[in-house]
């Protein structure tokens, strides 16, 4: 991922509990993933988690998002690489998603055609 494009944008992240910051992320866009294994353009993400304990561990991300020139595979957060707590190694960010569904310390994605 590192050596793919890079694109930084300012999203919020949106808590559940109620609380928004808005932040600056850097990563490969999801779009330019899905366009590299040439998927459909309804195709639908399945986002799986290292964390495999929790109810989040999988999110599923509709072509509305996984489309979106500002979702990102994040590796970096306000110009740092990610902490653990923010989804280190990689974590999805995309504009309009509960913070919920943004899915840390991804281990992988899958097309679902």
């Amino acid at each position: 991922l590192r050596a793919m494009p890079q694109h930084t944008v300012d999203l919020p992240i949106a808590c559940v509990e109620g609380w928004s910051r808005m932040a600056t992320w850097t990563g490969v866009r999801l779009s330019d993933l899905l366009d590299l294994v040439e998927a459909p353009a309804d195709a639908r993400i399945r986002a799986v988690s290292l964390e495999t304990n929790s109810s989040y561990g999988v999110s599923e991300i509709g072509p509305e998002f996984a489309r979106d020139e500002l979702t990102l595979v994040a590796l970096e957060l306000n110009g740092d690489e990610l902490d653990i707590d923010h989804g280190y190694p990689a974590r999805i960010i995309s504009p309009g998603r509960p913070g919920v569904l943004q899915t840390k310390w991804l281990s992988r994605l899958e097309v679902i055609a």
